[in-house]
């Protein structure tokens, strides 16, 4: 749907021989951009309410750079691109302002907003060695709006470290349970907390965890109510879905 069709659509809805939502509907399945390489959807804020976010992996910098140029045209003001490299990042910059993450490997596109809820996600690891995961789920929620708290560290080899922040736990509207080795947090949040629980298996672990396959499937098969899992690394989805939740207390 290029300008014309567009501006032809709202003139019917303002002369009132189009209904608003045939309107919408019409604006909800269209348009894209064709870069060849890439066919980058234009109107994703419009059906999911946030605008395609670019994955960095297995993408040029200049595949990037041209992803991004195209959403910014069609009048986006916040980009996410995961999984960016630090050299692909010093690329980006000399295109665009972007605030570099680095620990989570994630970019930004414009201003970190306030947050637009609230009640609030907590992020929670197992280990040190989960927090980039664990720092991609939270500045992703944080990007979408969120008010986000962290607490790193309290796997279940020391317990105590978990139930000395129980206010935290049961605060908080969601809950994003990130951990490696056999992935037994997610069941012990699962257990303890009265609101959703979002497992992020991560790849963590030695020979036997099958980077991240052992925690994948001992949080899929959590004994505790309200636990949704999503994949090993998968520290975005996690923060995704979290801020969807969130949005809807």
């Amino acid at each position: 749907m290029d300008e014309n069709s567009i501006k032809t659509l709202l003139e019917g809805v303002a002369k009132g021989e189009i209904p608003v939502d045939e309107a919408i509907l019409k604006l909800k399945k269209a348009p894209f951009d064709d870069l060849d390489f890439a066919k980058v959807d234009l109107h994703r804020r419009l059906r999911q309410g946030q605008c395609e976010v670019i994955y960095g992996e297995g993408k040029t910098p200049e595949q990037i750079i041209k992803i991004a140029g195209s959403l910014i045209q069609s009048g986006e003001k916040r980009i996410i691109i995961t999984r960016l490299s630090r050299e692909k990042a010093a690329e980006v910059k000399k295109f665009t302002p972007l605030n570099y993450f680095e620990v989570a490997r994630l970019g930004l596109i414009g201003e970190m907003p306030v947050p637009e809820t609230e009640g609030g996600i907590l992020v929670i690891t197992a280990g040190t060695s989960d927090i980039p995961v664990a720092e991609e789920a939270a500045l992703t929620a944080e990007i979408f709006g969120n008010k986000v708290s962290r607490l790193y560290d309290v796997g279940v080899s020391g317990l105590h470290r978990l139930l000395s922040r129980m206010d935290d736990i049961m605060t908080a509207n969601v809950i994003v349970a990130v951990a490696g080795m056999e992935g037994a947090l997610a069941s012990v949040v699962g257990g303890l907390a009265d609101c959703p629980v979002i497992a992020v298996p991560t790849s963590i672990g030695y020979g036997a965890s099958f980077n991240g396959l052992a925690a994948l499937l001992s949080m899929l098969n959590s004994c505790a109510s309200g636990v949704s899992v999503v994949n090993i690394d998968n520290g975005f989805g996690a923060g995704f879905a979290a801020s969807r939740i969130n949005h809807k207390h």
